[in-house]
């Protein structure tokens, strides 16, 4: 046996579904066995497996061991004299096989393998090539030095930016995306270490290999993309937590006492720095439209009013100054949360909805204003007064910044993303009939020919992807995996990396569409989905039915209290759901739909499937009903068997 490869699921179907399709075009010709240890996926991705890709052999964990541990069970039971550790986002070239084995059977002193690595945007990706994570080198990238000057010796050494990424270089670390391992090599080191449940097992490994005396190299005679699917999340807490917990693991068993707790302080540092940050981005991100939103609107208060005085009242400082610090305010929260909860901020921004938040926020205000005493009743024209201001002021600020380019003040122009399929006339058919199914309406501007000669309806063919994409401003090229090869799709998307173009590749006989735009964005997937319910305005149109049906049943328990089964745990249901632990209707819990890959949702204290529970429903049917509920969500759908299943709230006896 010549090769064993190793690939490591957890929860990212669609992605090992084209890294499979890839690795049995690169595996023709070699002696070869493909193993996959899932971890325990909820995403129906073993019976995927078994179902579409016989041949690769299976392991089926039945709980979440990590990384390291997974890989080793797949190791332990491989007999190829070369192993490969190969991530599930991952897509390799028809020759990359070949070319690695080739270079390691001329290269007796190489222990261990990388490749170049791209992104899904075509960019190079850094990690391709890495250094020892020494204190000086830590420090360097954990303070941002690494990032200011990447080309230096002394700075750039944790991505080596000063080597040149187009030539062979032994290096100190291989990316665990793709390391490829002489077997003698293994048997001397051992395994991976299960102290790392994710991140730092590469570093680690990587070092025991060149003490052992071997060397690791960076070989870039092959490329491969490295989509950094959903479980890589540079920005969040939990990454910033696992991977410099990581680090520490390493310092611990690797460096010197003394290096070793001057690394940990180092190291301690960074966690608390980088989470701080982290949680801080996490805040603003979510935050800061509104922020700026309701500043422009404070300050439109802040002047509008004496000039107000001045012209209605002929004096200045006519209302209290509570009117402006502690009423205004609360106008301000009120349009906020109506522009939120009319989509007001969902990207790309809808200016319509913006003003129709803006126009419920002020319906609402009125309203209150109408129940206050006449002591609270300040002014009617100063609201109207403050609808104007803030509907224009508003409305400005994002036409400005939408012209001026800002990413997040972007506005729906009603422009279709304009798309080209690379393929024959057959698969392309097949490719743009599932795009058409898919959470996206895309103008298909049309099909481009993998081969030279071509005619109707091919626009031209792949040779002249430049042209077309200049001529038909084509936002996105998407490839049919069945027609062109991987390293031909690889080629075109190293070669217009400045193009403003974004790609996607459509695997053989799939139902899913799979990009991603950049190193730090998970892969963007089209794909024949049940998740109307997971769409932010569903969930937030959801939540505020949640809210409001709570609140009005809180209040009135004296009048439902014996029509209710259980009305005492009816009421503390009710409460969970007001604060956001439940929500009033959820999938059915006896079964929650085996293989099929529901949105995740709160525990509902009724289902679709409520009022058929008392006459024992099949698991068959019970799946049919989650997975309507959850492919077309309306809340009209929540109303209703909220009607139907009213004395059910509190459970069954």
């Amino acid at each position: 046996m010549d090769l064993s490869i190793v690939i490591v699921n957890y929860n990212v179907k669609y992605f090992i579904e084209q890294c499979l399709h890839s690795v049995k075009k690169a595996v023709e010709g070699i002696h070869a066995e493909v193993f996959v240890v899932d971890n325990n996926s909820v995403d129906g991705s073993c019976n995927f497996i078994r179902e579409k890709f016989p041949w690769v052999n299976l392991i089926a964990n039945q709980e979440n061991v990590g990384f390291s541990k997974a890989n080793n069970q797949a190791i332990e039971k491989s007999a190829g004299r070369y192993v490969l550790l190969l991530n599930p986002d991952t897509i390799i070239e028809e020759d990359t096989l070949h070319k690695c084995l080739a270079f390691m059977d001329s290269h007796a002193d190489c222990g261990g393998l990388g490749v170049k690595m791209i992104d899904g945007k075509g960019q190079f990706l850094p990690e391709s090539k890495r250094s020892l994570p020494t204190p000086g080198v830590a420090f360097y990238k954990i303070f941002g030095f690494s990032a200011l000057f990447p080309k230096s010796h002394r700075f750039g050494k944790y991505h080596l930016g000063y080597l040149d990424e187009d030539q062979t270089h032994i290096v100190d670390v291989l990316a665990g995306a793709y390391m490829f391992l002489r077997r003698e090599a293994l048997d001397k080191t051992g395994l991976l270490d299960e102290d790392y449940f994710m991140y730092g097992e590469d570093i680690d490994l990587s070092y025991r290999i060149v003490k052992q005396g071997y060397k690791n190299y960076y070989f870039p005679g092959t490329t491969i993309i490295h989509y950094k699917g959903e479980s890589t999340k540079k920005g969040s807490l939990n990454y910033v937590l696992v991977f410099y917990r990581a680090m520490i693991i390493f310092a611990r068993k690797h460096l010197s006492d003394k290096n070793a707790r001057l690394y940990k302080i180092l190291i301690n540092v960074a966690i608390y720095l980088r989470a701080a940050l982290a949680i801080m981005r996490r805040f603003v991100k979510r935050v800061y439209m509104q922020f700026v939103d309701a500043v422009l609107i404070f300050f439109g208060f802040f002047a509008g009013l004496p000039l107000w005085e001045s012209m209605r009242f002929d004096k200045q400082n006519y209302y209290p100054d509570e009117y402006l610090y502690f009423i205004v305010p609360a106008y301000i929260i009120i349009w906020l949360t109506a522009i939120y909860y009319s989509g007001g901020y969902d990207k790309p921004l809808r200016i319509w909805r913006h003003m129709g938040g803006v126009i419920v926020g002020t319906l609402s205000i009125l309203v209150v204003y109408a129940l206050l005493p006449e002591t609270l009743r300040f002014s009617r024209a100063a609201i109207l007064f403050g609808t104007v201001w803030t509907m224009g002021s508003t409305g400005l600020l994002r036409w400005v910044l939408h012209l001026a380019g800002i990413k997040d003040y972007q506005l729906e122009t009603g422009r279709l993303k304009r798309i080209v399929i690379v393929g024959y006339a057959k698969e392309a058919d097949r490719v743009s009939q599932v795009l058409s199914e898919t959470q996206i309406k895309p103008e298909l501007i049309g099909y481009v020919s993998p081969d030279e000669v071509y005619d109707t309806p091919f626009l031209g063919s792949v040779s002249q992807i430049d042209e077309i994409c200049r001529v038909h401003q084509v936002d996105e090229i998407l490839f049919c995996a069945e027609n062109i090869t991987s390293q031909r799709i690889i080629d075109i998307m190293t070669r217009l990396t400045n193009a403003p173009v974004n790609y996607k590749i459509a695997p053989p006989e799939s139902l899913s569409i799979i990009g991603s735009n950049s190193i730090n964005t998970s892969g963007d997937l089209y794909t024949i989905h049940f998740n109307s319910i997971g769409k932010k305005p569903n969930q937030r149109s959801k939540r505020l039915f949640d809210i409001l049906v709570s609140i009005l049943l809180l209040v009135s328990f004296p009048v439902w209290f014996f029509v209710v089964k259980r009305p005492l745990n009816a009421w503390y249901s009710l409460l969970l759901v007001f604060i956001g632990m439940r929500t009033i209707v959820g999938y059915e819990t006896s079964v929650m739909g085996h293989s099929i890959d529901l949105p995740a949702l709160r525990k509902g204290l009724l289902s679709p499937a409520t009022n058929s529970r008392m006459i024992n429903q099949s698991d068959e049917k019970t799946d049919r009903l989650n997975v309507m509920y959850a492919k077309d969500y309306k809340l009209s759908n929540d109303l209703q068997i909220l009607i139907k299943g009213f004395r059910y709230l509190g459970g069954y006896y």
